[in-house]
């Protein structure tokens, strides 16, 4: 299982960066470092105590509304993180390459990396944070689609959204535009949906 995991969130990982690279490669190669232009760099906080009260701040706020939404109207077996479900501490391992790798990585290299940066550049921040946190939001809700009410879809949407929101948020505002912070959100905020799922805790 730990193989398998680590296989699947390297190969997520590489599928995620190729539509990015290639657009680096014909675009700013020249400019600056394709790592560099995804904003995967270290931060630069000014205030580090404000910044680390906005960093749980936020991570409590995307998944309060995530887990109530899962709690109420979700089939747990539809849930990405139910592979994991009542295995305890022997899924730690795959549960770190899951939500910190395969999910966590690969989708802020191309949310908040990718798509919130080519946004910004060509839209400004407020609405090209709006755009790829909207891109994020149905992104989510259609992975949904096929299995709960359109109401529920709508919910799903709108709190995956507003986490993709507060997500570029911070990295822009707070990281001097790097996507370590709101990779950090992302994969505590799955790790922690994996440990409900692999300590049965809902």
């Amino acid at each position: 299982m730990v193989l398998e995991s680590a296989i699947s969130a390297i190969i997520q990982v590489i599928l995620f960066s190729v539509i990015p690279f290639i657009w680096w490669f014909f675009s700013a190669r020249k400019e600056q470092s394709f790592l560099r232009w995804l904003g995967l760099q270290k931060p630069v906080i000014e205030n580090k105590g404000n910044y680390f009260v906005w960093f749980l701040f936020i991570i409590v706020l995307l998944s309060a509304p995530l887990f109530i939404i899962t709690y109420f109207y979700l089939d747990s077996s539809i849930l990405a993180s139910n592979r994991f479900i009542g295995l305890g501490f022997s899924a730690l391992i795959p549960a770190f390459f899951y939500a910190i790798v395969q999910t966590g990585l690969s989708e802020e290299l191309i949310f908040r990396g990718f798509l919130m940066k080519r946004f910004m550049n060509k839209f400004g921040f407020q609405m090209g944070n709006i755009m790829q946190s909207l891109l994020f939001g149905i992104l989510h809700g259609w992975m949904f689609y096929s299995f709960v009410p359109f109401g529920v879809v709508v919910l799903v949407v709108m709190a995956t959204a507003f986490a993709g929101y507060l997500m570029g948020w911070i990295n822009e505002r707070k990281s001097n535009g790097s996507i370590i912070t709101s990779w950090g959100i992302h994969g505590i905020g799955n790790l922690i949906a994996s440990f409900v799922a692999m300590f049965n805790v809902l």
